[in-house]
């Protein structure tokens, strides 16, 4: 895609989050069987639902854009995913790998986050505080996601680990 304005990199970059939460919602359910920790699985499966609001909403976004969400892979939550993936396996200990699946989470959440902030503050550039409502209703979803992790982390799983 040729991007000769802002509203043109707004829709990419919606476009690579659309591929990106697509992808996530089939490396959740893996992520969540993979866990060991009952509060890990749970925190897994409730993002995965939320998963799914983001991407209706980010539908929503495209049909008053009057585009198609479709048409880009997102080369990063590929690569975030994989690697995961790669971490998952090569833990031993159930405990060590709870704890790489949350480093991995961290990592993919880090990257939504600084994602939809940067397409929230395109939506309010270009005057659509409409979408960036939506949007930030997202981003607020990331965040509150990322801190449930980082305090799994700390009181649970990374302790048990060091077992």
């Amino acid at each position: 895609m040729q991007m000769q304005s802002l509203q043109d990199l707004f829709v990419d970059e919606l476009k690579d989050l659309y591929n990106a939460e697509n992808q996530l919602l089939k490396a959740l359910p893996k992520m969540a069987k993979a866990a060991s920790n009952d509060k890990l699985k749970q925190a897994l499966t409730s993002h995965l639902e939320q998963t799914k609001g983001h991407v209706e909403r980010l539908e929503q976004v495209f049909d008053s854009l009057g585009e198609k969400p479709k048409g880009k892979v997102c080369k990063a939550m590929k690569g975030l995913v994989e690697e995961g993936k790669e971490m998952m396996e090569e833990g031993e200990e159930p405990e060590v790998t709870d704890a790489a699946i949350i480093a991995a989470s961290q990592r993919i959440e880090h990257y939504e986050i600084a994602g939809y902030g940067c397409v929230r503050t395109y939506a309010q550039v270009l005057g659509n505080k409409q979408i960036a409502g939506i949007l930030q209703k997202t981003l607020d979803e990331e965040g509150e996601a990322d801190k449930k992790l980082t305090k799994l982390a700390e009181s649970v799983i990374n302790v048990q680990a060091v077992q």
